[in-house]
């Protein structure tokens, strides 16, 4: 039959002992005698601070293991903690009789803990190479978002053709997020946008005479450029960052990789219904956008300017053309197509960690809304090129 172990205390054995004694006015010596192991509850490191403590101006320490008995990793953790508190002070720690087991172990611990420090610490670059290592990144950057597009055109084209795969139902619940859930900021924002046109046209036109004009200035303003970049903004931010959230909390949860294990193309499932939630809705929020800036500078007409609310519209009707309109829904359609992309897109190159979904969120929005000025940057330009 097989013998029981008990404790180092049954078995007639020391348990761990500790003593320090003075060699010289500089020189402390720890004795570590018995056996160190957890299930005796050996001295623990706590009371290397109190040694420490006690001994305030020590200039070296020795540790003597000549009587140790058996050990386990408390004695480790006291003899780190030991050699932790010499280093904050600078004292030289010398090792007697301790076993050859313990001695390799914590040596390498303090090689691990000086290879973490090393790797802590912040590498200074030089400027070339600063210059460098950001151009590589953002060629790298620039490829993946060429690729991402392709792969989202790629996806437009295979919808066209019936053989995209997603489901109706995910179009229509993003469709109702993009929509009609986006009306009350809309119609806020739309509106004190077209207050302010009005405020800062009246405060010019009126020295003139020419208060009327400022349905001319809130209608063309509102419907040409003005609804359709606050239509993008707001869903740049309310809609773009939940995308790169939904995506982001995806990759995080390893779901994007398990569609492209069950061979099912995480672009169409996932990407592809958004961007067309966003393209089918924004050129209606443009519009509906427009329709409350007028109505905000309206209310400014009437009550600030005492014009009449029927001369203010007509006013407004004569001063905007089809092509306006057209202009403002086309802004429209490319500003959902940017925030769909985009806010997809940070959602995809999400790393795997919470803070990574913050990132990409946050990324997602700045990203849309540069997009958005570069955007309407370049429409305005063609525009006027054309002379329309």
């Amino acid at each position: 039959m097989g013998s029981k172990k008990t404790p180092a205390a049954a078995q007639g054995r020391e348990i761990g002992q500790l003593s320090v004694e003075r060699l010289d006015p500089a020189t402390l010596c720890i004795k570590l005698a018995g056996d160190w192991r957890l299930a005796g509850d050996p001295p623990s490191s706590l009371h290397v601070d109190t040694i420490f403590q006690d001994n305030p101006d020590a200039k070296a320490i020795i540790v003597d293991g000549h009587t140790l008995g058996g050990w386990d990793s408390s004695l480790l953790a006291f003899l780190r903690r030991i050699h932790q508190r010499a280093s904050e002070k600078g004292i030289q720690v010398q090792s007697e009789g301790l076993p050859e087991g313990s001695q390799r172990l914590l040596e390498r611990a303090r090689s691990a803990s000086k290879q973490i420090t090393l790797q802590n610490q912040p590498r200074r670059q030089d400027f070339l190479t600063t210059v460098g290592s950001r151009t590589v990144g953002l060629v790298s950057s620039a490829r993946e978002t060429f690729e991402f597009i392709g792969e989202v055109f790629v996806a437009m084209v295979r919808l066209c053709s019936g053989k995209a795969t997603f489901r109706k139902v995910d179009l229509g619940l993003f469709l109702q997020q993009t929509g009609a859930q986006a009306l009350p900021i809309v119609s806020l924002i739309s509106a004190l946008v077209g207050l302010i046109l009005a405020f800062v046209g009246a405060v010019q036109l009126r020295a003139f005479g020419a208060q009327i004009y400022v349905a001319d200035l809130v209608g063309i303003g509102m419907v040409r450029v003005m609804g359709a970049i606050m239509a993008g903004i707001i869903m740049a931010g309310r809609t773009g960052a939940s995308y790169a959230a939904q995506i982001g909390t995806m990759q995080v949860n390893e779901e994007v990789d398990a569609l492209r294990t069950l061979g099912v193309s995480p672009v169409e499932f996932l990407v592809l219904p958004r961007v067309l939630a966003l393209m089918i809705m924004m050129p209606l929020l443009t519009v509906y956008a427009d329709i409350m800036g007028v109505l905000g500078g309206l209310i400014v007409g009437v009550l600030v300017l005492d014009l009449n609310p029927i001369v203010y519209l007509n006013e407004t009707i004569q001063a905007l053309t089809l092509t306006t309109v057209w202009i403002g829904v086309f802004h429209g359609a490319v500003f959902g197509l940017l925030v769909g992309i985009f806010g997809c897109l940070k959602g995809m190159q999400c790393s795997r960690s919470a803070s990574g979904v913050g990132y990409a969120t946050t990324s997602a929005v700045v990203t849309g809304i540069v997009a958005i000025i570069v955007a309407t940057a370049i429409i305005t330009i063609g525009c006027n090129i054309l002379g329309i």
